[in-house]
């Protein structure tokens, strides 16, 4: 009977799931035909652009401000018999769910049961932000994230060169992915990746950009494609729940966007100096929480931040609270609420087509991801003045790599 009962029960949870992930799919088609200004301006006419221009052979061209790995993905959409729209936003939906993939597999590694990190991958695969993100507004940033969490995820099984492979993908496609780079920086530092595998970021993003110069494109306009796009917003903040939302009397934006560069750089360097001082065993837990203050800190100061530059806050943090579940289950309540607020800006419009305003004052969203910054900052702090023990969650002791290798569990 027992042996029954067991059954029946996993029975239950196996369709609760389904039924939950069908869901979240059902949401995202019935956003599937919104249209937001983003995709008219934007999206739409690089699509259009590659049909006029024959398909792989409109790639030559300079007609978008996206490095190419994602303009090929747009021009294999358009071999596809779907709707442009569709297109665009089911790639990004396809994208939600490598993300949910290895939140799984990073959450898999603490735990033994497999419902836990199942529950962590449908709520990654459920963020508003998420869902609102590709969608809703036809963003890819799930692409960049899902490589990212890819690239922690072989670095927590200790296997920094696939680490910098996916990290180079992420890279490859969003600039943002460099918010994750200082945990590589880090992990240099401490041991845990030989610098040597660093050279697959830059060699990653070059092997990308081949097939495009192959075919005729300008290789100087792909390789300064980031330096250029890094200039086109002058503005120190564009609805992102940063510190700069603090300064908004500021007029002099050369010199603050200097300073804004400098003082990122600044804290980054120190930080890692103090976990290179600190002498401390990198576990898996550790390295979690120095990737998501790296993830949250460096968009909260860094100049010309979007509101969506907080993506990989959004998903880390739920990883995070995880591994942390009594002590941090706040701080992705936190973030994805100053990421959410933010967003409304930049998807909904007034009728007279000029953006929505946002209904909460951004510089209570800035104070509120400050407070979460500190938060896991202070766990992290605590976490890396005990070298000699390495607690986890629950007061007992985190898995050895060995043992996250073997898929055990103490």
């Amino acid at each position: 009977m027992r042996g029954l009962h067991d059954r029946a029960r996993r029975l239950y949870l196996v369709g609760l799931v389904a039924a939950i992930g069908l869901l979240a799919f059902a949401v995202r088609w019935s956003l599937i035909r919104y249209d937001t200004s983003d995709y008219r301006e934007f999206l739409r006419p690089w699509y259009e652009f590659i049909i006029q221009h024959g398909g792989f052979r409109a790639l030559r061209e300079d007609f978008s401000d996206y490095n190419v790995p994602y303009r090929y993905l747009l021009v294999v959409l358009t071999y596809l018999p779907l709707p442009p729209q569709g297109a665009v936003k089911a790639l990004s939906v396809l994208f939600d769910a490598v993300a949910a993939y290895f939140t799984y597999r990073i959450v898999a590694l603490k735990y033994r049961s497999r419902w836990t990190p199942a529950v962590a991958a449908l709520l990654v695969f459920m963020l508003p932000t998420v869902v609102l993100n590709g969608a809703m507004w036809a963003q890819c940033d799930s692409i960049y994230a899902s490589f990212a969490l890819g690239g922690v995820y072989h670095l927590l099984r200790r296997q920094p060169w696939l680490a910098c492979v996916f990290i180079g993908l992420a890279v490859s496609f969003k600039l943002q992915a460099i918010f994750i780079l200082p945990l590589l920086l880090a992990m240099v530092l401490l041991g845990r990746v030989p610098w040597r595998a660093l050279l697959a970021i830059p060699a990653v993003y070059l092997v990308l950009d081949l097939p495009a110069i192959v075919l005729g494109a300008d290789p100087i306009r792909l390789l300064t494609i980031y330096p250029r796009q890094s200039g086109i917003y002058p503005e120190m903040t564009l609805n992102a729940p940063s510190v700069w939302q603090f300064f908004r009397g500021v007029r002099d934006t050369g010199v603050m966007h200097t300073a804004g560069v400098l003082v990122t750089v600044l804290l980054v360097l120190t930080i890692c100096l103090l976990l290179l001082l600190a002498r401390t065993e990198p576990t898996e837990p550790r390295i979690l929480l120095i990737a998501t203050v790296f993830v949250i800190l460096v968009p909260y100061v860094l100049p010309s931040m979007h509101e969506r530059y907080f993506y990989l806050a959004d998903l880390f943090t739920v990883v995070l609270a995880f591994y942390f579940p009594r002590r941090l289950w706040y701080v992705p309540i936190g973030v994805q609420f100053a990421s959410l607020l933010g967003y409304i800006p930049g998807i909904f419009e007034s009728p007279g087509g000029e953006r929505a305003v946002g209904p909460v004052d951004f510089r209570v969203l800035a104070a509120i991801e400050l407070a979460m910054l500190i938060a896991v900052s202070y766990y992290a702090i605590r976490e890396f003045r005990h070298p000699d023990q390495v607690r986890d969650d629950d007061g007992g002791f985190a898995r050895s790599p060995e043992v996250a290798r073997a898929g055990g569990s103490t």
